[in-house]
């Protein structure tokens, strides 16, 4: 059963750490997570350029079917009578349902069947669900275990922390959650009062990124808020331009610094295009939500997924904005 301290606020907040509870070992911790949600793409994106693939193994669920309107029976693996391509069998229990790994911690959960979760196997329970809690608690989580060129990857540094909780804030507000907002709104007035924030959020980002010079967010270091940032901006012309009709603008045709910061991320820092799968995120987003696109079909475009040939030379791009609406 979840422990006490783990579980709370209805979620799991367990920390991997040195004499803790759940202390830094290979092979013991099981992370779970769907290609297509952009929250779990910031943890198995840490995973990757923290040097984690070979020490925390995953099991990824299929895109869709997601479940009712209440999330039942929520996220699915494949079985050889029901095969997605790129997603995998529950590699520790054969579930058929994420839920049922739920239910293996705490048999009364009530809340959503989220991705991405972090299984520690010795015990036998729920570490974490909460991705920004991950992406910040790995940073550090595994030094101990491992070599230097790891250890020395930190994408919180402590001359960077009062910057990375500022911007944070009104991107999770404004941007990373804010599509979500404009897209799963109800009624006219509801996205129309929500879509405009994740354009000013765009806006502002672009120019901040185009002042500290690039080719990161906050200029010659990788931080959190690229590993945050990326899984929102590699889905937008893909999934929200269309699904979650923000449309004010696209990445690619109105922000030239954020479009080659993100072609500089996929196709030059290694990590970035690994754990990528457009199949996953067109059609979780398309076959997914039948109140916004009740036929389930999934556009072809755009083409390419992410544009080739990034520029690191930005002195000469003027950064892009979007005109709002008054």
């Amino acid at each position: 059963m979840a422990s006490a301290s783990t579980f709370r606020d209805g979620a799991w907040h367990g920390k991997i750490e040195e004499g803790g509870q759940f202390p830094p070992e290979a092979g013991r911790y099981h992370l779970y997570i769907g290609l297509f949600c952009p929250f779990a793409h910031r943890v198995n994106l840490i995973r990757h350029l923290k040097g984690l693939t070979g020490i925390v193994d995953i099991s990824i669920v299929k895109a869709y079917p997601k479940g009712d309107d209440k999330g039942w029976p929520g996220w699915k693996f494949p079985s050889d009578d029901d095969p997605y391509a790129d997603a995998t069998t529950d590699q520790l229990f054969g579930s058929k349902y994420l839920h049922e790994v739920y239910f293996k911690d705490k048999g009364d959960y009530e809340g959503k069947f989220s991705v991405p979760v972090v299984w520690d196997k010795k015990t036998n329970q729920i570490v974490n669900n909460e991705s920004l809690e991950i992406l910040r608690d790995w940073n550090t989580a595994f030094n101990s275990i491992l070599p230097d060129n790891c250890k020395t990857v930190d994408l919180y540094p402590e001359d960077l922390r009062g910057k990375i909780d500022e911007i944070g804030a009104w991107m999770q507000s404004d941007l990373n959650t804010g599509v979500y907002k404009a897209g799963f709104a109800p009624d006219q007035e509801t996205y129309d009062r929500n879509v405009v924030p994740v354009f000013k959020a765009l806006n502002r980002m672009e120019k901040l990124i185009a002042q500290n010079g690039g080719p990161y967010v906050l200029g010659s270091r990788i931080t959190e808020l690229d590993l945050r940032l990326y899984p929102t901006i590699v889905r937008f012309d893909t999934a929200y331009v269309q699904h979650f009709k923000c449309n004010l603008g696209t990445i690619r045709h109105d922000y030239p610094i954020l479009n080659e910061w993100l072609k500089n991320l996929y196709w030059n820092v290694p990590g970035f295009k690994e754990t990528m799968n457009f199949k996953h995120i067109k059609e979780n987003y398309t076959k997914s939500h039948a109140g916004i696109n009740p036929r389930a079909i999934t556009p072809m475009g755009p083409v390419p997924d992410v544009e080739s040939n990034p520029q690191l030379d930005w002195e000469n791009i003027q950064p892009g904005e979007v005109q709002l609406p008054e």
